[in-house]
C-alpha cells in the first residue's frame, strides 16, 4: 500500500520544456523531499506514437515525473535496425542537462517508443543505490555496433558484460561529465559513444559507471527473449528474468524485439490481470451514443470478392442489418469472381441507393487483390470527409450488428473484431510472428481465442475485417501501395507496412462478433451451390436451411402426432425447400415412373414414383449428414431405445402432378423408418396431396412446407400417397435403416 504522500503525487509530463500535467500543491508532509522527488525521467520523442502513449500510460500508473525532449524536431538519429544511430538523443540530453542543477538529482534516461515501466520509482531507486555506482547502464548479451571491442569490456563473474545505451540512470553531475565530450552528429551512434566511455578504465572509474548485468533495473529483450516470462501476482504483472531470477523495473524492446515488447505491453504493468481482466479497455473511448445520425463518422467499407465463396446473399443481408446510418457509409466493392455478379447486382439494384456512395469494380477489369485493396483504402484517403476505412472481406460472417460502432468507439488506430472459424483455433489475427515473418502462436493465443482472456490486444497481424483511422492514411500510411509486395500476400504486406511505421494493430474479443467461412472445396457447378456446404460451413448451412423453430422442437414440444407413431416436426426452411426443388428441376432428369429402374439394386421398383435420387445430383453424403445431425436426434427421442446411424439406400425428391403421377398406391417402405419432407405449400403451390395410413384410417392432408413426417416403414404403417389435384407437389423422401 502506498503512503498518503505517494497517493497525492500525480504523474508529471514535460514536453519540450512545458509542463503538461501539473502536480498538486505540496503539503507540509511533502516539504522535505523524498528520494522519489529527486528522480526525473528523461526521454526523447520527436513525435507522439502509439508506443510513446503506451510508455506514458505505464509511467503514469507509477507516478513517474517525465521530461520529454525533441518535440517538434525531425528525427535524424536513424532507425537502429539497418545501421547504428541515436546521436540526436545524446545531443538533446546534453543540452537538457546543462540547464539542470542539484548534486542529489537522479536522472533516468530511457527510450520511450519501445519501453514500459513494470514498477515504480521506489523500487527503481532502491536497486540503483544497491548497485553502489553513480551511473548504471542497462546490459546486453550481444555486443553492438563494433564487435571488435568485445575484449575491452570488463569481465563479470555472472551476467551480461555489454553496455546498452537505451537506458541508464545516474546522478546529474556524473551524467554531465559523461556527455560533456559529445561532439558527434545526430546520425552517429550513441551506443558506440557510451561504449567507448565504459571500456575506458579511467573514464569508467572517474564517472563511476557499471552495467546492470543481472537485469535488476533494466531488461533489454534483444538476445534475451528466452530468459523473460510474465509473472502474474497480486493484481500486477511483471517480467521475470528466469536466468538471474530478477524482476526488472524497466522493459525495453530494443532492436528487433518490437513485437515482443508489444506482447508484454498487453499485460505489464497491470494492463490485463487475472483479477481485473482488462484495466484499460474502457479508456480514451469515442462514444457515439449522443451523436445525431448526421454526426456519425463517415466510413468507407471495402468489400472484396476474390474467389467463389458460399452464402454471398447472406453476406449482403447482414450488411443491410449493420446498425449504422447508411447515409454515413460509402461502399467500395471489388468483385473479381464472375459467378457472383448476379448476387452483387441484385444487392446494388435493391439497396445501393441507401448508401452515400457506391463504387463497383467488376471481374471484367481483371484487377488483382493487392491493387483492389489499395484502391479501396485510397477511396477513403482521397475523401476529405472520410473518418474511417472498414475492411470487410466477403467470407466474413458478421453476426454482431453493432460491430462497426464498437470498433469506432474503441478509438484505436487499427482494430479488428476477432472472428473465428467454427470449432477451430483459426482467427483473423496472429499473436506472434515467426523469424521469417509468418504465423507463430503466442503463449496467450488459445486463451484469447477461447475467451479465457478477454480484452483488447496489441498484435502483429490482422486480416479479413478491421477498422483503420483515416488520419493514418494521410500520415504514416499515406503510401498508395500498402498491400503490394513481391514476396508477401496483400494482408501480410499491409500489416508489415503498418508495423514498420510504428502503428499498433489491435484485436478485440470483448464481444462476440462472428466467424469466417471456409472457401475450401466450394464447387460452383450446381444451381444452388450453398446446399453442399453442410460439411465445410455447417453453422452457416444450418442458419440458411434448417427451420427457425427446429431448436425448439423438444423444449417447446413442437412435435405433433397426427397419427399413431407418426411424428410431424419442422426441419427445413422455406429457402431450403425452394433450393431443393429448383436444384432438381435444374437437373431435370426425372425418372419415368415405371417399374424398371436401373438406378437401384436389382433394377426393379415395386412402387415407382417420378423422382430424382440424391446421388444423381451428388448429394448423398450431404443428405446422410443432414439425417445424422438433424433427424437422428429426433428419432432417438420419439422411439426410445432405438439408435440410428441414418443409413439409407434410397433418398430422393418425388414430383406429383395431376397429368403425370398424381398419387401413389398403398405400400410399405423398405425401411425401419421413413422421412417424408414437404418441399412446397398446399393451397399455394398445389391442391390435394397428403398421406393416408390405411391401418389407422388416418390421413395427413395438409402437409406443411419444410415439415417432416416420420413413421415406421415396415409392417405397421401401410400407407398411400393421396392424389394431387392441381399444381405440382414435391416431397423429399428417405428410407432410413433399410
Amino acid at each position: 500500500m502506498r503512503n498518503s504522500a505517494e497517493m497525492r503525487r500525480s504523474a508529471l509530463l514535460v514536453f519540450s520544456g512545458l509542463f503538461l500535467l501539473a502536480r498538486l500543491p505540496p503539503t507540509a508532509s511533502q516539504e522535505q523531499l523524498t528520494p522519489e522527488d529527486n528522480l526525473l525521467v528523461v526521454t526523447v520523442a520527436t513525435k507522439e506514437t502509439d508506443g510513446f502513449r503506451r510508455f506514458l500510460r505505464s509511467a503514469k500508473s507509477f507516478n513517474y515525473t517525465i521530461k520529454v525532449l525533441g518535440g517538434g524536431e525531425a528525427w535524424k538519429g536513424g532507425d537502429y535496425m539497418s545501421a547504428p544511430g541515436g546521436g540526436q538523443k545524446v545531443r538533446l540530453l546534453k543540452q537538457a542537462l546543462e540547464g539542470m542543477s542539484g548534486e542529489e538529482k537522479i536522472i533516468l534516461f530511457i527510450d520511450s517508443y519501445d519501453v514500459v515501466f513494470a514498477s515504480g520509482p521506489k523500487e527503481l531507486l532502491k536497486k540503483f543505490q544497491q548497485a553502489k555506482h553513480k551511473v548504471v547502464f542497462s546490459s546486453e548479451t550481444l555486443i553492438w555496433p563494433d564487435r571488435h571491442l568485445e575484449d575491452k569490456h570488463p569481465h563479470v563473474r555472472e551476467g551480461n558484460r555489454f553496455l546498452g545505451s537505451g537506458g541508464f540512470i545516474g546522478y546529474l553531475p556524473n551524467l554531465k561529465e559523461m556527455v560533456a565530450d559529445w561532439q558527434g552528429e545526430d546520425h552517429e551512434s550513441d551506443q558506440l559513444f557510451f561504449t567507448k566511455i565504459y571500456i575506458n578504465p579511467e573514464k569508467r572509474k572517474s564517472i563511476n559507471i557499471t552495467v546492470d548485468n543481472k537485469c535488476r533495473l533494466f531488461q533489454n529483450l534483444n538476445g534475451a527473449l528466452d530468459e523473460v516470462v510474465l509473472k502474474f501476482e497480486d493484481g500486477q504483472v511483471r517480467a521475470r528474468n528466469v536466468l538471474y531470477d530478477t524482476l526488472p523495473v524497466i522493459i525495453h524492446g530494443n532492436g528487433p524485439t518490437k513485437l515482443q515488447i508489444n506482447y508484454l505491453g498487453n499485460y505489464i504493468p497491470k494492463v490485463w490481470t487475472f483479477e481485473m481482466g482488462c484495466t484499460v479497455c474502457h479508456e480514451d473511448l469515442r462514444p457515439l451514443t449522443k451523436l445525431k445520425e448526421s454526426e456519425y463518422p463517415l466510413v468507407v467499407i471495402g468489400i472484396f470478392i476474390q474467389e467463389p465463396t458460399p452464402f454471398i446473399t447472406a453476406f449482403f443481408e447482414r450488411l443491410l442489418k449493420l446498425h449504422y446510418p447508411k447515409n454515413r457509409l460509402k461502399l467500395f466493392i471489388s468483385n473479381q469472381e464472375a459467378s457472383h455478379q448476379q448476387q452483387v447486382s441484385s444487392f446494388l439494384e435493391g439497396h445501393g441507393s441507401l448508401y452515400k456512395d457506391v463504387k463497383l469494380i467488376g471481374p471484367e477489369e481483371q484487377i488483382d487483390l493487392a491493387t483492389s485493396r489499395n484502391l479501396g483504402v485510397d477511396m477513403c484517403r482521397q475523401d476529405k470527409d472520410c473518418d474511417y476505412y472498414f475492411n470487410l472481406d466477403i467470407e466474413v460472417v458478421l453476426k454482431n450488428e453493432q460491430t462497426l460502432k464498437i470498433a469506432i468507439e474503441q478509438n484505436l488506430p487499427v482494430i479488428a473484431p476477432m472472428i473465428t472459424r467454427t470449432s477451430r483455433l483459426w482467427t483473423n489475427f496472429w499473436g506472434a510472428l515467426s523469424a521469417d515473418g509468418y504465423y507463430a502462436r503466442s503463449e496467450d493465443y488459445v486463451d484469447i481465442v477461447q475467451g479465457r482472456r478477454v480484452g483488447v490486444w496489441n498484435v502483429p497481424y490482422v486480416s479479413n475485417v478491421y477498422l483503420v483511422k483515416a488520419s493514418l492514411l494521410h500520415a504514416e500510411l499515406s503510401e498508395f501501395e500498402l498491400f503490394t509486395s513481391d514476396s508477401l500476400d496483400p494482408d501480410m504486406a499491409f500489416c508489415q507496412n503498418v508495423r514498420n511505421k510504428g502503428v499498433f494493430m489491435y484485436v478485440t474479443n470483448m464481444h462476440t462478433f462472428g466467424r469466417i467461412l471456409s472457401t475450401e472445396n466450394y464447387q460452383t457447378q450446381h444451381l444452388h451451390n450453398d446446399l453442399w456446404q453442410i460439411f465445410e460451413n455447417q453453422a452457416d448451412w444450418e442458419e440458411r436451411y434448417i427451420h427457425e423453430n427446429y431448436t425448439r422442437i423438444m423444449r417447446d414440444k413442437l412435435i405433433e402426432t397426427p397419427c399413431p407413431d407418426v411424428y410431424w416436426f419442422p426441419i427445413f426452411s422455406d429457402l431450403a425447400c425452394n433450393h431443393f426443388v429448383e436444384e432438381m428441376e435444374h437437373f431435370g432428369q426425372w425418372s419415368g415412373g415405371g417399374n424398371k429402374d436401373n438406378r437401384i439394386q436389382g433394377g426393379y421398383e415395386n412402387v415407382p414414383t417420378i423422382d430424382i435420387h440424391m446421388n444423381q445430383v451428388g448429394y448423398e453424403k450431404e443428405w446422410h449428414k443432414m439425417l445424422l445431425d438433424y433427424i437422428a436426434p429426433i428419432t432417438e427421442k420419439m422411439y426410445p431405445g432405438y439408435y440410428t446411424k441414418a443409413h439409407f439406400d434410397l433418398a430422393f425428391v418425388v414430383r406429383y402432378k395431376p397429368d403425370e403421377q398424381p398419387s401413389l398406391k398403398p405400400h410399405h417402405d423398405a425401411s425401419t423408418f421413413t422421412i417424408n419432407i414437404a418441399l412446397n405449400q398446399v393451397g399455394l403451390d398445389f391442391q390435394g396431396g397428403g398421406c393416408r395410413f390405411i391401418r389407422y384410417n388416418c390421413s395427413v392432408t395438409a402437409p406443411r412446407k419444410g415439415w417432416a413426417l416420420m413413421h415406421p416403414g415396415r409392417l405397421t404403417h401401410y400407407h398411400e400417397g393421396l392424389p394431387t389435384t392441381d399444381g405440382i407437389r414435391y416431397i423429399a423422401v428417405s428410407f432410413v435403416d433399410p
